[in-house]
């Protein structure tokens, strides 16, 4: 069994015969807290979906908790994706929409026993208020909370999230990153996060992966978010980054 939550050498991935992603490496060890930053395009869904074993690679290697993708145990990984693909209109409480991943399908029924254990993730990140409403009347925070709790419900040794705060406002943003952060401590939990904060970057992560089709760089914060990477990856210097985080600007 592998020592590394997350191990990656030399992945390519391509869509239609174009490279989406090319010489990934990486090794994150388990507790760690790993935020991947690019562009858009950049291929950052990409390697998350690859991750899950949800697209194939075009060569290399990848292992979670030193399995391939597609072996990794049911309820090992949690996914909270950013593209909502659920009708809001579907008549369905959010206690549904929690359950389904530990049961990964739609209840017919919702038993006492899993509907407990819905209710129970979203108590962990102070939602229990919306397990009974339907999700059309859900707002944009609201949905990505059911979501985060759908990803936890079953209590996994690591959490993938694509953009978690997409659709939240400052308020909601904030208290999101601190019940990941409370959840990776309490679990000694994985967590591999997408996002443009850099500023929760800095505040939150062990470790940085800087993505633009190519790994750019990859270490903590200060040896991840160079004005070198930095440029690589966006064409210029971001405004702030640099004064969280220690690094000089040239």
């Amino acid at each position: 069994m592998s020592t590394h939550a997350l191990e990656i050498a030399g992945l390519s991935v391509q869509y239609n015969g174009q490279i989406a992603l090319e010489e990934v490496n990486l090794a994150l060890p388990e507790g760690a807290f790993l935020s991947v930053v690019g562009p858009n395009g950049a291929g950052k869904s990409t390697l998350l979906r690859t991750a899950l074993g949800l697209i194939p690679h075009a060569k290399g290697r990848i292992e979670v908790f030193g399995n391939t993708p597609k072996n990794v145990p049911s309820g090992v990984v949690g996914y909270v994706p950013q593209i909502k693909t659920l009708d809001r209109r579907f008549p369905a409480l959010a206690c549904e929409l929690v359950a389904t991943g530990l049961l990964k399908r739609w209840p017919g029924r919702l038993s006492a026993s899993v509907k407990s254990r819905a209710i129970s993730a979203l108590k962990s990140i102070g939602a229990d208020y919306l397990a009974d409403r339907t999700v059309s009347r859900l707002s944009g925070g609201e949905l990505q909370k059911v979501y985060l709790a759908r990803g936890l419900i079953a209590e996994p040794r690591m959490v993938m999230l694509d953009e978690p705060a997409t659709g939240v406002d400052i308020a909601g943003e904030s208290d999101m990153y601190d019940l990941l952060g409370h959840y990776q401590r309490e679990k000694n939990a994985t967590v591999v996060m997408i996002t443009h904060d850099l500023n929760a970057v800095c505040h939150l992560c062990t470790h940085v992966l800087v993505l633009n089709r190519r790994q750019l760089s990859f270490g903590s914060p200060t040896e991840a978010l160079t004005d070198d990477s930095m440029r690589r990856a966006f064409g210029h210097v971001g405004h702030d980054h640099a004064m969280f985080i220690g690094v000089k600007h040239d």
